[in-house]
């Protein structure tokens, strides 16, 4: 995928942005606690197992959650790398209030 159709693409999963190159899309979030980013990467799994499709999983500091997608077989970007990231926005979160 080129970088124009990336971009392109982008519009359709707000949140999420375009990394290296780009060659991998990211979206980050605050969850209420620890549980709650297990909770959440379990359902992630669920997705990712069903799509054959594995994204990198990051809870950093108990609470940062982040994600990164991209075709490993291609080294790139690719239309499943942004359906799963649609996916993944339907799934609840339970997300840090102020």
């Amino acid at each position: 995928m080129t970088a124009e159709e990336a971009t392109s693409q982008l519009k359709e999963v707000p949140g999420w942005e375009l990394l290296s190159g780009p060659d991998r899309i990211r979206k980050t979030w605050v969850v209420r606690n620890f549980q709650a980013g297990m909770n959440f990467f379990a359902r992630v799994t669920e997705v990712a197992e069903a799509e054959g499709h594995h994204p990198d999983l990051h809870l950093v500091g108990y609470r940062n959650v982040s994600i990164e997608i991209w075709t490993h077989a291609i080294k790139g970007l690719s239309l499943n790398d942004f359906i799963l990231a649609a996916r993944i926005d339907e799934l609840p979160i339970e997300l840090k209030t102020t």
